[in-house]
């Protein structure tokens, strides 16, 4: 595939992009990571959810040495477990950072982290991540992404992203059910990175996911310019989501492939490099 212009441009001149490490759900299959995304613009580079699978494809692209944060929106392992490989890198086997990797994630992640060493407390941590914790309306600038989060619909505490750099706008919905937020977060986005993980409704009466036909209806509402589609539902054929989600779209959509970079820009499509 030739490469695009854009990353043919020195670091601190190329634009945002995403590149897709894991779309898989709820477990990492062969050739089928869990959800993690690498996301970049100029010298910046996000690792945005760390599911199963994740840490070896995004060290790819990025060195865990030179990272400017991670973001994870909700705990559930399959957008978390590699965090500890990071650990193990980072904490334990000598790879070295100037400062600790900041991490950005819902209340309670170190704890969890630490919990596996059986560990008493998360002091032993802080020589490899320095946490951060999330809330609603939250906002960061990591190495010049500006990050803003904001609270979703799921079965646990969970977390939307917005990322604004040099005019161009990623949104990612993180897991939930239809919320007002998720508007919010895709409003004029260039690329709107949503799941589709399953719009049934629990037993216990809690809508967890968006369907393709919710995901095709956020993106109209929204004002995104192009949908990519990610966490598919177990079982939902990649080309029968992209279907139905282009039903109540009208814009351009994809199902995310794995290892594939997409430029975020101001243009009607996400363009692959």
């Amino acid at each position: 595939m030739d490469q695009d212009p854009a990353v043919a441009l020195r670091p601190e001149d190329a634009g945002l992009r995403l590149t897709v490490l894991g779309a898989g759900a709820p477990y990492a299959v062969p050739d089928r990571a869990c959800s993690g995304y690498l996301v970049q613009g100029g010298r910046a580079a996000v690792w945005v959810d760390t599911g199963p699978g994740t840490l070896a494809p995004l060290q790819r692209f990025t060195a865990l040495e030179t990272l400017s944060a991670v973001w994870i929106s909700h705990l559930h392992a399959d957008h978390a477990a590699d965090l500890l490989g990071a650990w193990y890198a980072l904490g334990l086997c000598g790879v070295t950072r100037t400062a600790p990797l900041p991490v950005y994630a819902p209340r309670g992640c170190a704890e969890r982290l630490a919990g596996y060493f059986a560990e008493p407390g998360t002091a032993f941590l802080d020589k490899a991540f320095r946490f951060h914790e999330l809330a609603d309306g939250r906002e960061d600038d990591a190495d010049g992404l500006r990050l803003l989060t904001r609270a979703v619909e799921h079965d646990v505490e969970a977390f939307g992203l917005r990322v604004e750099y040099g005019g161009s706008v990623l949104a990612y919905t993180g897991d939930s059910a239809p919320c007002p937020a998720l508007e919010e977060l895709g409003s004029g986005a260039d690329l709107l990175l949503s799941e589709a993980g399953d719009g049934r409704t629990a037993p216990e009466g809690v809508r967890r996911h968006l369907t393709p036909e919710e995901a095709g209806a956020l993106a109209r509402r929204a004002g995104a310019r192009s949908l990519l589609l990610t966490h598919l539902a177990t079982g939902l054929a990649a080309e029968d989501a992209v279907r139905r989600a282009s039903d109540g779209f009208g814009g351009p959509v994809n199902s995310a492939e794995e290892g594939r970079t997409y430029g975020v820009v101001a243009d009607p499509a996400s363009v692959p490099l």
